[in-house]
């Protein structure tokens, strides 16, 4: 096994030091049962001002005069460790997700371990030739319907896959509706500081009416069925719960068109008056976003604005006695999630709260921003043992990294 390396005109080949993670802020060898083919659809990437880093045969730490470089992994995939470098500049990266690259008989492969089946999320699926007819069907059903026109733009330049399979109408479709938050997240993808790296997405700038909401959740429900999926809280809004009235109204007036498919809110579970709204109104399922159980990281990386970890696990509890389907998605970090400390806080947040399903999400981030603003604690145990544990100790929760939907018959009293 060697690492891989580039060139500043990204041409990019395999050099002769054996392969080094990072872990937090540690470096760490890459033993073969940590490496997967690259997937389809990972995107290899070049870290802006960096050195890559290297174990030599005497198990020192080298650093060459190349680039290192990542990949970026499709959805269904969990990073292990992400690429061991040191930056010569203080330039903060994008939002991506980091993972290490391994060179290996002449193919690549990366650290992480597959975690859900990709199908529905496979690059394959989407960008397909009727995309655009699909979008030009749905402006002429709804000409007013602004909505329609932010969701095309998310669709077409930004490539978001919850947009696209609105206009198709399958699997799950994605409705934004806040503009504003309550945290300010320090990898939030849809609005930075002007100080900070851009932002991979546009937020959306307005509130939309009743009726562009619950029209556009019963279009694609009745053209998606059993299997469709709606949610709100996506990549370009801020907490989707600050619209709980107008979400509340748009979930009844739509369950009185259409009765199948599931309507989910990816939240942050912060507000519950606003979250108990939409759970009374007929929400199906909630994801809930945490990055630890332990509230001064928890704090740390959310800057809640009115809000604290107690208040989160209350939405848990009450969406749990009404019988909703709870997901946690989770944003784990090689060094951060995979230590004593952190499992044991959320063994505890598991047992009180209770929730259906984790759902592993890459954190993208910088991570020498992210040190900078959290403290990581010592000796990771690696994110691969995580996995394990948690399907020892817990052998019915649900893990991946996607939504399911939800059998509203079987959850109706």
């Amino acid at each position: 096994m060697r690492i891989v390396v580039a060139r500043e005109n990204g041409e990019f080949f395999d050099y002769p030091l054996q392969p080094a993670g990072r872990t937090g802020n540690f470096f760490t060898p890459i033993e073969k049962s940590e490496l997967i083919k690259l997937p389809r659809g990972a995107t290899l990437v070049l870290i802006p001002g960096s050195k890559a880093l290297g174990f030599d045969k005497k198990g020192e730490l080298r650093k060459t005069e190349y680039l290192a470089v990542a990949a970026l992994l499709p959805q269904g995939y969990t990073r292990l460790f992400l690429p061991a470098y040191i930056k010569e500049n203080a330039e903060r990266l994008p939002l991506f997700g980091y993972t290490a690259v391994v060179a290996y008989r002449g193919e690549l492969y990366a650290a992480a371990a597959k975690t859900d089946d990709e199908f529905r999320w496979a690059p394959e699926n989407y960008d397909l030739p009727e995309l655009n007819a699909k979008i030009k069907e749905a402006k002429a059903l709804f000409p007013e319907n602004r909505l329609v026109r932010h969701l095309e733009n998310c669709a077409v330049n930004y490539r978001c896959f919850t947009a696209q399979n609105l206009f198709y109408r399958r699997w799950e479709g994605g409705i934004p509706v806040s503009p504003a938050c309550n945290a300010r997240c320090l990898g939030c993808i849809s609005l930075q500081p002007a100080d900070c790296c851009p932002s991979p997405q546009e937020r959306i700038k307005f509130v939309p009416s009743i009726d562009e909401v619950a029209s556009l959740m019963t279009y694609h429900l009745t053209g998606a069925g059993r299997e469709g999926i709606v949610s709100f809280g996506q990549g370009c809004e801020g907490e989707p719960s600050l619209q709980a009235g107008l979400i509340a109204r748009a979930i009844m007036e739509t369950r009185r068109e259409v009765k199948s498919g599931t309507i989910n809110i990816n939240t942050n579970g912060g507000n519950f008056p606003g979250l108990k709204e939409i759970i009374d109104a007929g929400v199906d399922s909630l994801r809930v976003s945490i990055i630890s159980a332990r509230e001064e990281i928890y704090e740390s990386y959310y800057q809640p604005v009115n809000y604290n970890l107690e208040q989160v696990k209350r939405t848990i509890k009450y969406a749990k006695e009404k019988d909703k389907f709870v997901a946690l998605n989770y944003l784990v970090f090689p060094g951060l999630s995979d230590t004593e400390e952190e499992y044991d806080a959320l063994k505890y947040l598991l047992r009180e709260c209770r929730p259906d399903m984790v759902q592993f999400r890459n954190l993208n981030i910088d991570p020498d921003y992210l040190g900078t603003g959290i403290v990581f604690p010592s000796k990771p145990f690696g994110l691969q043992n995580l996995i394990l544990r948690l399907k020892a100790d817990f052998p019915g929760l649900i893990l991946g990294n996607y939504s399911r939907p939800v059998n509203r018959e079987e959850n109706t009293t």
